[in-house]
């Protein structure tokens, strides 16, 4: 189990489900809230999991790849993207399910998670496989799924974090 993977293949579900919602019945307010819901959870146990368990070793182990200056840059931005995932979560939070504001909101959120999700496939993978041994890599992923696992049913509350200040203090 490689903690690279993992978060490919979470990247890939979440595409999927961001899917499913353009294609799903408008006017089924009711399945467009479940759906969601079940998105919403999956983008911030993941978020959360990230900074709890691949960033503080990214940090400890990178040196910043492809198009970053280093690794304390991606994972700042990095930080920075999950704030602007959760502000979209919020957003939707804040309007009727199924509405334009809402499908708005919803939008905004799946581009800037879009946008995170190619520029840590491109930086912070790729700094990662390069940089962290195969152990490192088992490890993370197990307590990473761990995490994410006994998160599941319930989430986690959105909760925004100062980039800079996650960096200076290595990701705790």
């Amino acid at each position: 189990m490689d903690i690279t993977d993992v978060i490919l293949h979470q990247h890939g579900e979440q595409r999927r489900m961001f899917a499913m919602l353009d294609e799903f019945p408008r006017d089924d307010a009711e399945g467009l809230a479940a759906m969601w819901k079940r998105l919403e959870v999956l983008l911030e146990t993941h978020a959360e999991a990230e900074e709890k368990y691949f960033y503080p070793v990214l940090l400890r182990v990178g040196k910043g790849e492809a198009d970053a200056d280093d690794v304390e840059e991606e994972v700042e931005d990095a930080v920075k993207d999950h704030n602007d995932i959760r502000d979209g979560i919020r957003r939707a939070a804040q309007h009727e399910v199924g509405s334009d504001e809402w499908w708005e909101a919803v939008i905004d959120c799946r581009v800037a998670n879009s946008d995170h999700m190619a520029e840590e496939e491109r930086q912070d993978l790729a700094d990662f496989r390069r940089h962290a041994d195969r152990q490192q890599r088992h490890d993370i992923a197990v307590a990473f799924l761990r995490y994410e696992s006994m998160k599941a049913a319930t989430g986690v509350p959105p909760k925004d974090k100062d980039p800079e200040e996650y960096v200076e203090k290595g990701g705790e």
